[in-house]
């Protein structure tokens, strides 16, 4: 009599844990569903509202500032800069070296100077750059024909020369 007790309870509990996962495999499989249908129902309403349009965000440093009076199509920079060695800027300058070393910039302002060149040098503080500058004038014609006169020659080989404007 206690074996068929025995298997009796055994029975029964057997029959009790299997009853009891499968209620527990179902809450979860209804859990599942439930957050599918719930994701389904977000990619409908994404998908029928317009897309956002985003503007692509594009910088340019301040060295690089195109100078408004620009009718004659020259390109200039503008930059706040601090006479090194010189006898002073005018408005336009050109340009023909940048150094991040003082001693670079000094040897190739003896060179132009050297080659008949009123050479001076600038510091650009906001980059603590050195900038060699070959000539200077009061207009941007002049200081544009001189630069197209300096690209390409000995002092400038290389041909990129460019515009300064003196922000004072």
């Amino acid at each position: 009599m206690k074996k068929y007790m025995i298997v009796c309870a055994g029975l029964s509990l057997a029959l009790a844990f299997t009853s009891c996962g499968k209620s527990s495999e179902s809450a979860y499989k209804k859990a599942y569903e439930k957050a599918k249908s719930q994701e389904a129902a977000q990619r409908v309403d994404t998908q029928t509202e317009a897309p956002a349009t985003i503007a692509p965000v594009v910088t340019r440093p301040a060295t690089q500032t195109r100078v408004v009076d620009n009718a004659d199509n020259v390109s200039v920079r503008q930059e706040k800069v601090v006479l090194v060695n010189g006898a002073g800027l005018r408005n336009y300058s050109v340009v023909v070296g940048s150094f991040s070393l003082q001693a670079n910039a000094e040897g190739l302002m003896q060179q132009l100077r050297d080659g008949g060149y009123n050479a001076q040098i600038v510091k650009n503080e906001s980059n603590n750059m050195f900038r060699v500058v070959a000539t200077t004038f009061d207009n941007k014609l002049d200081a544009a024909n001189s630069r197209d006169q300096i690209r390409g020659s000995k002092f400038n080989p290389k041909g990129d020369a460019w515009l300064l404007y003196n922000m004072q």
